[in-house]
């Protein structure tokens, strides 16, 4: 074979090409390969076929390319002319070689099979969809690339097939339909929630995969109580399948729901159930099933199956003798009962004696749904027993340090060994993370030391009595601190919040890998933790030692060709310096003497890491150690430092000082060592001893790939030897299906072909005999390696922002564009899996010559509308990625490449936001604004008379195409806009760019100044807004400067992918910001006041620092609250607030402005209004289900209102006040401005017409620049 695995063309994947050969062709063929390509006469046909299995490899797992060529009959027609050439020519090649016509016969067939799915697909599409389109939607039946790419795998990013197609039902009743329609189809179902499985449960296994997504079955239940046998009643919640986990715990408060797993807020109910899920708070309450008081299921027969327990104990399933539940099967058809039965299930048969987790007894004594993973049914709903929360939760923070590590672990057995044992105290969690973490993460260290913490523990001590968890707290600081550790206790919710922070972040251990890593989630006894622990650290100084010796293997080489080309010709040794240096030769010769003596030595240390440390006692001259002390002991605790740098690095270069070139190969030859270098980070749930064993990998490394696996089944291997099990809470999947013991997966097979003999769901899972060699993970690293292509096509910047995504769904809960019930899942992660996929398929089309294909670029500009800007993404995301900058690169790039989609209303409103001209503005403000605004609401009315506009939202309609947006784009009517800019109605609106309005009260005004800059919104659109922010500053008797004419921040522009124009505006903002500093030097200015958020954004981005010096830029509800503006308790008037996407309110918050400012408390109103700057009349169908879930909201913060006064959400962006006016008809809520509120409240009335007479009689200052 080949040295280079990778000659087949445009596989960005872990593949090497012997895989793909296999997974097209079959094993034989890879055998015949090999000999074929060596051989000169067939080398070249070997080359031609590995460009046709290219082509077919990146289109089978790319869907954009694969929908293209579906769609696109005369793209299809010249990959086919090209293919069948080349295989003519390897036929032609064949003729007297038995081999090179086995080949050719099987390219052929290959190629038959291949086109013959672009016949039959769409045949298969449309039964498919009539078939289903029966007992749901048709629009919830999806074929569109996006939604087959981000379904294809979980957060393991491991894939097999891409699915045939995905499902999203409305409600439960549809999926017994759906069920039999896909068996009578003959296809296989996927159940699938919030696709955060970290084994690669829900990877399709083949082509013909049906996945069925159920975030619509989002139902949660008010709290209620329940009686559960001798326990007595106790309070239940009940949730649907798609119910995000997190909103399932809020809403069970103020009871504790205890199935939490790190990925609570992505994570659904029906994955929960299904994966046994765990969590923090398993160490006390246990997992899903020990929580579980019933459940609702779909069989494989299309029926439905309730399963009830009796007599919960409100404990953990194993310390029972026996666990009884009642299973009643129901016909779905006729609503009959067709049978009821008890089943008696034996405690020990839940989790292996002595482990808190055990997710590997599949089978679980018959009892269907949980752990199951989807194989033998469809949860849609769950109801779970809730526990009393504790009075009093503190929270310990043990950091340990020091070289032992032995300690860390031995103090954290024996502080859950000790409260264990306490009355009154409880350990509600106890998480641990090691040093790996705490430098992926970026721990900051609570304690004094100069050092970091190798160790890290979070515990939770709960209890209802105070001094005993106090107490308890205090013990565990003691026991820390003999660890050579300290502890920090937090009391307050804040602090508590603060120090489990860190724990959610721990998925930024990829990052360096471009988010790749193998995750195994072992189970260890916990009195044995400390050896599993050694182990790992044995493994650790292990794969650091192969990796030195790669390195120095690495470097030799290069410097041995050094050495070989000092004889070579004046090309050759252009980089050696010979002539400043003629012993050049020399050096070397001690360089690769040096080099091989450290090998040796290094190699000497490996072999004996298990050996007493006197054997190898020439190497530990200085160093204390026991006699019988192993070699690894001293050097885990690092009394022996195996140092690359100064055992290799700092010589070398010291020896070929002044050979610049030579060095910077050697630091290139460590560096790419270093890159393929085992790491094994644990993290763990340490109360229950499950440790989350990860390790980073690069999938563009082949041969890294298959060391990391070695290492795998090495812990693997070494947990179950340890009387642990290999998975406690992510499950099996197609990532641990190889570790599983055999009897237990047999016993979980047998109970599969019971209840399931057909295998319609999760074909292929938890069976015995499934092959998982073909599982393969695409690669960005080979992707960026193609960075000429990249950069040729645009596509370097958009590559390398996505690239460090972990797929954890942690951004899901705070998009605008992620609403399951209106059928749009657009989450950054969704977006920027398939944005990957979307990458590589302008890059392969780039290098075809065909041309990159208009529906690439539609695709694209899909995921580019589904995007507010809001950049409420990057906050909760471990690696920081920012989607709202991504979308600005998607934006810039379609507009670079002319493949931006026109829209008039957008264009308009851009035309108008930037415009500088009096005259323009006025005649567009009049003449298309407020013209255009009074006829929308005479469509508005005209849609409710035909009945186009109905009571139901057209969001959730289920509407497509043309429809859906001329439906959305009418059905919430424009407010009506007052005649006038702010600057008309003050009088100061001139063509004058060079005249300075400044508005001062001459009675109050002295040095004092701020520098008001309006914006498009609060000057232009809503003048009222711009008036009431100046009214309130001349009220202060400060001198507000004011731009010479209409300005924009410039943020509208950039948004929109106009980068250039965006700049532009941006840096001729700044230099008219510096003329008016000059020209006002005599003026003491205090603040830079903003009334918009976009604003705020964009004048960040100026150095206003520079411009005006200790002048904050800061918002103007902020800036009254410091001034200690306050009006009288308003009577009669309750308030919700809503908070922009982009808020200007920074220091206090909305909530702290409005309690201060009007002495009133609020009511916050959750989500994004939908208005979202030009959303709205470019892409009326996203805003209006953006809309939809805001109507939602505002109803659920209404009802919190006592509801006997005016009902008024006041907000703080122009936009949004645009876009909560138009739900004023539906929700009966009137929508104003903070600061326009104030005034009114302050001044009355008639602020308005007050204030503009105060300002012409004599408030006004024009300063000429």
């Amino acid at each position: 074979m080949s040295e280079n695995i990778r000659e087949i063309p445009y596989n960005y994947t872990s593949y090497s090409d012997r895989e793909i050969v296999i997974r097209f062709l079959g094993e034989d063929a890879w055998d015949d390969m090999n000999v074929l390509r060596t051989q000169r006469r067939t080398g070249r046909s070997a080359r031609m076929l590995f460009e046709i299995l290219g082509d077919l490899w990146v289109v089978e797992r790319n869907v954009f390319l694969r929908n293209d060529l579906l769609h696109n009959q005369k793209r299809r027609q010249q990959m086919f002319r090209r293919h069948y050439d080349r295989l003519a020519r390897i036929t032609e090649g064949a003729s007297d070689n038995p081999r090179a016509q086995k080949m050719a016969a099987c390219t052929s067939r290959m190629l038959e099979d291949f086109y013959g799915w672009f016949d039959n697909e769409p045949a298969r599409r449309k039964k498919a969809r009539k078939a289903f389109a029966k007992h749901t939607h048709p629009n919830n039946v999806h074929f569109d690339a996006y939604t087959l790419a981000h379904h294809a795998t979980d957060a393991t990013d491991w894939r097999h097939h891409a699915p045939f197609c995905v499902v999203t039902p409305n409600s439960a009743e549809e999926l017994p339909g759906l069920i039999r329609a896909t068996a009578e189809l003959e296809l296989v179902v996927i159940p699938r929630g919030g696709g955060t499985g970290l084994c690669g449960g829900s990877v399709p296994l083949s082509n013909n995969a049906v996945i069925i997504n159920v975030e619509k079955l989002d139902q949660i239940s008010p709290i209620s109580t329940a009686d559960i046998g001798n326990k007595g009643e106790v309070a239940t919640i009940t949730a649907g399948a798609g119910a995000v986990t997190g909103k399932v715990m809020e809403a069970s408060q103020p009871h504790v729901f205890a199935t939490d797993p790190t990925s609570l807020w992505a994570c659904t109910i029906g994955g929960n159930v299904a994966s046994n899920a765990g969590g923090k708070h398993a160490v006390i309450w246990g997992t899903c099933v020990d929580n579980l008081l019933s459940w609702k299921m779909v069989t494989p027969q299309g029926n439905w199956l309730e399963v009830e327990r009796i007599n919960h104990n409100m404990g953990k399933v194993h310390d029972e003798a026996s666990v009884e539940f009642r299973l009643t099967h129901t016909d779905s058809i006729s609503g009959h009962k067709i049978s009821e039965e008890k089943l008696v299930i034996a405690g020990n048969m839940f989790r292996k004696e002595g482990l808190g987790k055990d997710v590997t007894r599949k089978a679980m004594g018959g009892l269907p749904g949980v752990q199951k993973e989807g194989t033998d049914g469809f949860v849609v709903e769950a109801t779970f027993v809730l526990h009393r929360a504790f009075d009093v939760t503190r929270t310990v923070c043990c950091e340990f340090f020091g070289q032992e590590l032995s300690d860390a672990t031995k103090a954290m057995v024996k502080i859950k060994h000790h409260v264990d044992a306490l009355e009154g105290a409880h350990l509600e969690g106890l998480e641990h993370f090691d040093e790996k973490y705490v430098k992926a993460i970026e721990y900051i260290s609570k304690s004094p030391r100069r050092e970091a913490p190798r160790v890290v523990l979070l515990i939770d001590v709960s209890g209802d009595d105070e001094h005993a968890v106090g107490k308890a707290c205090a013990d565990i600081c003691r026991i820390t601190s003999h660890g050579n550790g300290e502890g920090f206790v937090a009391t307050s919710e804040a602090d508590r919040k603060r120090f489990w922070g860190d724990r959610g972040r721990m998925a930024a251990i990829a990052k360096h890998t471009r988010a790749f890593k193998m995750n195994e989630d072992v189970v260890i006894p916990l009195d044995r933790l400390s050896e599993y622990n050694d182990y790992v650290e044995h493994l650790n100084i292990d794969n650091s030692i192969l990796n030195k010796k790669d390195a120095i293997e690495a470097i030799s080489a290069y410097l041995a060709d050094a050495r070989t080309r000092i004889s070579g010709n004046r090309l050759e040794t252009s980089d050696l310096n010979l002539e400043d240096d003629p012993y050049l030769t020399e050096k070397l010769d001690h360089c690769i003497t040096l080099l091989s003596e450290t090998r040796e030595k290094w190699c000497r240390l490996l072999k004996g890491m298990d050996e007493p440390a006197w054997e190898v006692a020439h190497f530990l001259e200085g160093i204390k150690y026991k006699r019988s002390e192993p070699l690894f002991r001293v050097i885990q605790r690092s009394a022996l430092r195996i140092s690359y740098r100064e055992e290799v690095e700092k010589p070398l270069c010291d020896m070929l000082r002044g050979h610049d070139l030579l060095i910077e190969g050697v630091k290139k030859a460590h560096k790419k060592a270093l890159s393929s270098r085992i790491v094994v980070a644990t993290h763990m749930h340490a109360g229950d001893g499950n440790v989350h064993t990860n390790i980073p990998v690069n999938s563009n490394d082949y041969s890294m790939m298959k060391k990391a696996h070695r290492v795998v089944e090495k812990v693997m291997a070494k947990a179950v030897e340890l009387g642990g099990v290999i998975s406690g809470e992510h499950g099996i999947g197609i990532t641990k299906l190889e570790y599983m013991d055999k009897g237990l997966l047999q016993e979980t097979a047998d109970y599969l072909k019971r209840v399931d003999p057909d295998h319609l769901f999760n074909r292929g899972k938890l069976m015995p005999d499934t092959d998982l060699s073909l599982s393969y993970t695409p690669s960005f690293n080979l992707l960026e390696m193609e960075s000429m292509i990249l950069e040729a096509a645009d596509l370097s910047d958009l590559s390398e922002a996505i690239s460090p995504c972990l797929r954890c769904g942690k951004c899901k809960p705070v998009c605008n564009t992620h609403f399951p019930r209106a059928n749009m899942l657009y989450s950054p992660r969704n977006k920027i899996q398939a944005s990957g996929a979307m990458i590589e398929a302008f890059l392969y089309e780039s290098q075809t010559g065909s041309g990159i294909s208009f529906e690439q670029f539609e695709g694209m500009q899909d995921i580019a509308d589904h995007c507010t800007i809001c950049h409420k993404c990057e906050s909760p995301c471990p690696v920081n990625i920012d989607f709202g900058e991504v979308t600005e690169k998607m934006r810039a790039l379609l507009k670079d490449k002319g493949q931006a989609r026109f829209n008039l209303g957008s264009k308009l409103s851009l035309l108008f936001l930037t415009l500088q001209n009096p005259n323009a503005v006025r005649f567009m403000r009049e003449a298309v604004i407020r013209w255009g605004y009074a006829g929308h609401r005479m469509l508005n009315r005209l849609g409710k008379m035909g009945g186009l506009v109905k009571a139901e939202p057209a969001a959730s309609r289920n509407l497509e195409g043309v429809q859906a947006q001329v439906i959305n784009f009418i059905e919430r009517p424009l407010p009506a806009l007052k005649a006038g800019t702010a600057r008309q109605k003050l009088g100061i609106e001139s063509s004058d760019k060079n005249m300075i309005p400044v508005l001062r009260d001459p009675n109050k005004s002295n040095g004092r100044a701020v520098f008001y800059f309006p914006g498009c919104g609060s000057e232009r659109l809503f003048s009222e807004v711009g008036l009431a922010t100046q009214a309130m500053l001349f009220d202060l008797g400060v001198n507000v400067v004011l731009p010479p004419s209409y300005l924009c921040c410039g943020y509208p522009s950039t948004a929109s992918g106009d980068h250039e124009r965006g700049d532009q505006i941006s840096y001729d903002n700044r230099v008219l910001f510096h003329r008016i500093r000059n020209a006002l030097s005599y003026l003491d200015f205090e603040a830079v006041i903003v009334s918009c958020g976009t604003c705020y954004d964009q004048l960040t981005k100026y150095e206003l620092e520079q411009v005006f010096p200790d002048a904050p830029l800061i918002d103007i509800h902020e800036y009254l609250m410091e001034q200690g503006v306050k009006s009288e308790s308003v009577t009669g008037a309750e308030y919700m607030y809503h908070v922009p996407c982009h808020s200007p309110l920074k220091r206090h918050g909305t909530k702290a402005a409005i309690e201060m400012l009007l002495g009133e408390d609020a009511v916050k109103s959750e989500d994004c209004c939908g208005e979202a700057g030009t959303l709205a009349v470019a892409q009326p169908a996203i805003a209006g289900k953006i809309r939809m879930r805001k109507e939602e909201q505002m109803q659920l913060a209404k009802a919190q209102l006592p509801g006997e006064g005016e009902q008024k959400i006041l907000t703080s962006c122009p936009s949004c006040l645009q876009g909560l006016s138009r739900l004023e008809g539906v929700t009966g809520v009137e929508a104003d401005y903070i600061v326009v509120e104030l005034v009114k409240h302050l001044h009355g009335e008639e602020w308005q017409k007050e204030f503009i007479q105060k300002v012409k009689n004599g408030g006004i200052e024009r300063v000429l620049m």
